[in-house]
């Protein structure tokens, strides 16, 4: 069994359009978006970052100072000591009395064989980073506490915009929906004659309905109406006589 339709709205009955779950949702994640980058930069300002210098340093011991001390001591006969002292200190000692590898040092502690070495300036870049993500990411949860209880209101002669202007349906005299059949907008100039033209925002996106209080505006609307106008097709070519 069908659904009845919904009864159609009479030309008198106020039309409140609340702020839509979509907003919201939008909103939300863009503000969660914005707070993870900035705990990811946090995370590597505080211990990302300084861990990569710490191995990138150990490599540059590793290379300058604990292969050169292996070669000393088979030089002075003393591997034995050499090795006895370097498994007390859990480091590698090479195979089969082979040079130790940072390559397998690094496998082991499961570090990057090439780790990178970043430099005091880089560091404090991602707490300016994460700061700016933390900043960023508060406007939209402002944005949503501050237009929570915002609502347009369509009445029989005006509507009401979200900051509270009422509006009369007459006096506007220009409405352009080029984007509202992609984006949900709307735009309506008003004003009184002689006076400075003034703008209002129909967002179907934002405000559950706003496409009846539109309705009803251009219900009413004598001005000049902008509209997307699809493209023309191309002039069929006229066809060419067959020579004789």
């Amino acid at each position: 069994m069908e659904k009845n339709a919904p009864a159609p709205i009479s030309p008198t009955e106020p039309i409140i359009c609340r702020v839509t779950r979509w907003y919201f949702r939008r909103m939300s994640m863009m503000a969660g978006l914005l707070l993870v980058f900035g705990g990811l930069f946090l995370y590597d300002g505080l211990w990302g970052y300084p861990k990569a210098v710490a191995i990138a340093q150990k490599k540059e011991w590793f290379l300058k100072e604990y292969q050169p001390s292996f070669e000393a001591a088979r030089k002075e006969g003393r591997m034995q000591q050499w090795v006895a002292d370097a498994e007390a200190r859990g480091l590698p000692i090479g195979v089969d009395g082979d040079l130790p590898r940072w390559n397998s040092y690094a496998a082991k502690n499961g570090w990057p064989e090439e780790p990178a070495h970043y430099s005091d300036h880089e560091i404090a870049e991602q707490f300016y980073f994460a700061y700016g993500c933390f900043a960023l990411g508060l406007i939209p949860l402002g944005m949503m506490l501050r237009n929570r209880n915002k609502v347009l209101r369509g009445e029989a002669d005006f509507w009401v915009t979200p900051e509270g202007v009422q509006i009369q349906y007459t006096d506007v005299h220009r409405v352009d929906k080029r984007k509202w059949e992609v984006k949900g907008l709307a735009y309506a100039w008003y004003g009184k004659e002689g006076a400075a033209p003034k703008r209002a925002v129909f967002d179907d996106l934002k405000f559950a309905g706003a496409d009846k209080i539109l309705d009803r505006l251009l219900s009413r609307f004598s001005g000049e109406l902008i509209e997307k106008v699809s493209e023309a097709a191309p002039a069929e070519s006229a066809p060419v006589e067959s020579e004789k």
